[in-house]
């Protein structure tokens, strides 16, 4: 299990299952070049629930939820996953 939390505040908690999941590494290779395939990767490592906190987390006041935003949370949780693999 790998837990965390953001710079911005949002805690997330990823199974091993998740990270031990061939799809999702075949979401990452794919993403750089398809960035349509975000949302799906984001579901298949966070799960629907935190996929939707996630979201929430990031929208502005104005209703957005900003791109930029999501990408690098989901690029941190993935940084910190793997120091702490590395630890």
């Amino acid at each position: 299990m790998l837990k965390g939390k953001t710079k911005s505040g949002f805690k997330y908690e990823i199974s091993d299952e998740s990270l031990n999941d061939y799809e999702l590494v075949e979401l990452l290779s794919e993403v750089d070049e398809n960035p349509l395939l975000l949302p799906k990767l984001i579901k298949a490592l966070l799960g629907e629930e935190q996929k939707n906190n996630l979201i929430e987390h990031i929208r502005t006041e104005s209703g957005r939820v900003p791109m930029d935003a999501l990408a690098d949370e989901v690029a941190e949780i993935f940084r910190e996953g793997r120091q702490t693999k590395n630890s």
